[in-house]
């Protein structure tokens, strides 16, 4: 793949000063939604929805200590790499969480590069 090639699937996502460390926001790429997190001043791209029961990250997802936690049933990853923490362990009845979780494979979250080019944050997506 060329250089340019390459280029072209760098994606301006938003400005720098539109995401201040500790939050995330939902961007939409064509049909791809893309959940950019600062953690920090460091920008990461993961899959906005949940691979659970595929909820928006977005709307309640917890950022804390390198991971994004669900909402609904807490599955949570890795920010950096997707990895899966936690599968859904339902923290208000455990044992229900726990079968719950059995009904669906689980999956690591999808992660993208992330850069910052002109005051904006970029995304890579093939």
């Amino acid at each position: 793949m060329s250089e340019t090639e390459n280029e072209k699937n760098w994606h301006d996502a938003l400005k720098v000063s539109k995401l201040k460390p500790g939050k995330k926001k939902m961007i939409r790429f064509g049909k791809k939604l893309v959940l950019l997190i600062n953690m920090e001043g460091d920008y990461f791209a993961t899959e906005a929805l949940c691979r659970h029961m595929r909820w928006p990250l977005a709307i309640g997802g917890k950022v804390k200590d390198g991971c994004i936690r669900c909402p609904l049933h807490q599955t949570t990853h890795q920010i950096d790499d997707g990895s899966l923490v936690e599968w859904a362990p339902f923290p208000l009845f455990p044992p229900f969480g726990k079968v719950v979780g059995k009904l669906s494979k689980q999956k690591d979250l999808k992660t993208y590069q992330t850069r910052v080019s002109s005051e904006k944050v970029q995304v890579y997506i093939e």
